[in-house]
């Protein structure tokens, strides 16, 4: 996909970010559309479906974290991804960010280069994928990886982005034991600095919908999912 394909929302309500933020990934090719406020961002998400959202946190009318979890509810948007860029840095923020369905947090002040760099990574977690081999079964669970649902013993139910994507991938080879860092840079990608209690925190929320004899801890190493 050419830059000029891909559409990005830049979400803030600081007018200097718009300004620079999209003029920086502008310059860099993108299609950019910019909103001040959540409420007008979700609009825009839903007439324009862009490939990626940038969320600031504290934002008049409704707050990026609500702003996230109505757009994470638009079929149309599943595959889009959203990231925070705001300058709150504690750690309830960010899991309440990765709670509502966020990918990725960005932490204010960046460079703009920096930021074209997180971007540019960001993007290349997007995938156009065809429509085979969105189906996988293993034992009592049913993985659609084009729907983000998961069906166990005939009870369906739909999962958060990251918890979803970490579920697939510990099922995509089971038996296998994952690095908490493979973890990490395959799930939230090398370019964003998480504590492992983020992973437990997801694995936890797993383990409470599908059984906690599905993923087994190997302590002091990783996770594995076991059939």
């Amino acid at each position: 996909m050419k830059k000029k394909d891909i559409t990005i929302l830049l979400v803030d309500d600081e007018p200097d970010i718009l300004e620079i933020v999209g003029y920086n990934l502008t310059s860099e090719g993108y299609n950019v559309i910019t909103a001040d406020n959540g409420a007008d961002g979700v609009k825009l998400a839903k007439k324009n479906k862009p490939h990626l959202i940038i969320l600031d946190v504290m934002m008049p009318e409704m707050d990026g974290i609500e702003a996230c979890e109505q757009i994470r509810k638009l079929p149309d948007l599943e595959g889009a991804i959203i990231t925070f860029l705001t300058a709150r840095g504690e750690d309830y923020s960010q899991m309440a960010g990765f709670d509502a369905g966020a990918d990725d947090y960005i932490t204010k002040p960046i460079k703009p280069k920096v930021l074209v760099s997180k971007v540019k990574a960001l993007l290349r977690r997007y995938r156009e994928e065809d429509n085979s081999s969105h189906v996988v079964k293993l034992g009592d669970i049913i993985i659609n990886r084009e729907e983000y649902k998961i069906t166990q013993k005939g009870n369906e139910m739909a999962l958060p982005r990251k918890e979803f994507e970490l579920l697939s991938l510990l099922a995509s080879k089971p038996g296998k034991v994952f690095k908490r860092e493979d973890i990490l840079d395959n799930v939230w990608g090398n370019d964003i600095v998480v504590g492992g209690r983020t992973i437990d925190v997801h694995i936890r929320k797993l383990r409470e919908k599908i059984g906690d004899d599905k993923i087994k801890t190997i302590k002091g190493v990783g996770y594995k999912f076991v059939v």
